[in-house]
């Protein structure tokens, strides 16, 4: 079956806009077409071919946008109904008696949203109600086939989601005009398999599992740097406005891609830096502003990633990238696949590492955000005559705090590991809030973490480093200095630049503290010793 050109059922606005919220409709919204982001999607194949299948992609990438698009694409024509149906009300219902009546209410409510005639259900039996709706509402439709779209099926959880699959696949050998859905989607952040590995309590799925009839499983990726640039075209099609090239590719930095962040940054800039009705040009300086203004506002998408900071599995995987600690494993652990599933992070290059910039920050304001809070504010003069941040004088103050509080503040810290980089991180963002920013480079296997630092106009770059137990000073400090330089020729190559050290070995903790801290300069770049 050939799917039809989408139809457009709504007068477009006079003027559409970047949307954040929910999903995306033609009619309102700058948007692109969702089916070219399905990664070996074959959406005629599924109907002509009867088959069922599993799309999977983070949160906010536009999953559901995808779903309701092709509902709309599919029932323009005449010989297939399809209807989309949000199971999100089935959450935190693992008993099949409580949560399948919920099932078939909500594709009952779909049904009735969407206009098409409702299906009937003839049996009060919560472990056999699926299978008798569909059944139903196969026949009821028929000569046309019927095609269902299960969105959030990832809040299904227990008994119940094995009955919900179970009742799937049962219908399947019956499949067909008249007798059963022709094909099914299942959609969420995880592929199916990871939905029955929860449900079995961390068995992993095997032949015998529950739903063995799945076709594809499809993932919905990010934009493309074309597809971004795209995006925004449209607004300029009907308004006339433009946005420069150094923005762009700025968006792209920063995003990676991710629908929502590009979605935000465009909307913030064209919306509320410029206003709705000034078409004027989108400078970098925009972007930059609706970046910092994106992350301060802790937006729900932001905010529901960061939450997920306080697991305890995440925040160990968290502490490697944070540290750029080598662990041979990681890529391989059930919890890195599982935030690779929330869009938290990827490979690069075959290292593991946050997704993209934006993430980067957000992640580390998180978790120094209550450091943070503690941190008194700078009474000593940290900023120069000419208005440049007094760097010198901002990392001798550091070094007097780390004195003061480090050992009675790591006690209390969840990330022992990585409590240098987030106190210096967090005594610099003091300083820095509402006259600065930083941009921060960490992945796996690195053995650093970079920041670049930009405060009124000045820029200034810092390596944090540690030293572990058997490795030498010497040879850290050197690798360091390389490392710096490299870092700042590719940011800033006339910043000045600062290495800092620390020393995490036992037998350093035992000297005092005028023995522990020092200064040193070495070529250009300042060794900050702690």
């Amino acid at each position: 079956m050939n799917t039809p050109n989408y139809i457009n059922t709504q007068p477009k606005r006079p003027v559409r806009f970047f949307n954040t919220t929910g999903p995306c409709n033609p009619w309102d919204h700058y948007m692109l077409p969702p089916e070219d982001r399905l990664v070996g999607a074959q959406l005629d194949r599924y109907i002509g071919d009867k088959l069922y299948w599993v799309l999977h992609a983070p949160r906010q990438t536009g999953k559901t946008t995808f779903l309701q698009h092709w509902m709309r694409q599919i029932n323009s024509g005449d010989e297939v109904i399809s209807c989309y149906v949000s199971l999100e009300r089935c959450q935190s219902l693992p008993e099949i008696e409580r949560c399948m009546p919920n099932v078939c209410d909500a594709i009952t409510e779909q049904a009735l949203y969407y206009k098409l005639d409702p299906p009937d259900l003839s049996t009060n039996n919560p472990p056999s109600m699926l299978s008798n709706i569909l059944t139903n509402w196969a026949k009821k439709v028929a000569p046309k086939s019927l095609v269902l779209l299960f969105d959030e099926v990832d809040v299904l959880t227990g008994d119940a989601l094995i009955s919900f699959l179970r009742q799937l696949r049962n219908g399947f050998a019956i499949r067909g005009i008249g007798s059963f859905p022709v094909s099914i989607a299942l959609v969420g952040m995880r592929d199916l398999k990871d939905y029955i590995t929860k449900a079995k309590d961390g068995i992993a799925p095997n032949p015998g599992s529950p739903f063995n009839i799945k076709e594809d499983s499809v993932l919905l990726g990010n934009f493309n740097q074309e597809e971004v640039a795209a995006l925004f075209a449209q607004r300029t099609a009907e308004t006339g406005q433009q946005i420069a090239v150094d923005a762009l590719e700025y968006i792209w930095e920063q995003s990676q891609g991710q629908p929502w962040i590009v979605n935000s940054l465009f909307e913030r800039a064209t919306m509320r830096i410029l206003r709705s009705d000034d078409y004027g040009m989108v400078t970098l300086e925009h972007i930059k502003t609706a970046r910092e203004q994106m992350i301060l506002a802790r937006e729900t998408h932001l905010d529901s990633l960061a939450v997920r900071l306080r697991e305890p599995g995440i925040r160990s995987m968290m502490e490697t990238l944070l540290t750029g600690g080598l662990d041979l494993n990681l890529a391989e652990s059930e919890m890195f696949r599982f935030c690779m599933d929330l869009g938290l992070v990827r490979l690069e290059k075959g290292t593991p590492t946050i997704s993209n910039p934006i993430y980067r920050e957000t992640l580390a304001r998180q978790v120094t955000f209550g450091i943070q809070t503690m941190i008194p504010e700078p009474e000593w003069q940290w900023e120069t005559a000419d208005g440049s941040l007094d760097m010198d004088s901002l990392l001798h103050e550091f070094q007097e705090f780390w004195r003061e509080n480090s050992e009675i503040w790591e006690e209390k810290s969840d990330y022992t590991g990585a409590f240098p980089h987030l106190l210096l991180m967090a005594f610099l963002q003091r300083v820095l809030n509402g006259g600065g920013r930083i941009e921060r480079e960490y992945a796996a296997g690195r053995g650093r973490m970079d920041l670049f630092v930009e405060y009124n106009t000045n820029k200034y770059i810092i390596e944090i480093k540690l030293i572990h137990e058997k490795q030498s000073p010497d040879s850290i400090k050197a690798k360091g200095i390389q490392q710096t330089a490299a870092y700042r020729n590719t940011k800033a190559p006339e910043a000045p630049a600062y290495l800092v050290i620390f020393d995490r070995r036992s037998e350093t903790k035992q000297k005092n503290w005028d023995q522990r801290l020092g200064w040193q300069k070495e070529a250009d770049i300042t060794v900050v010793l702690l």
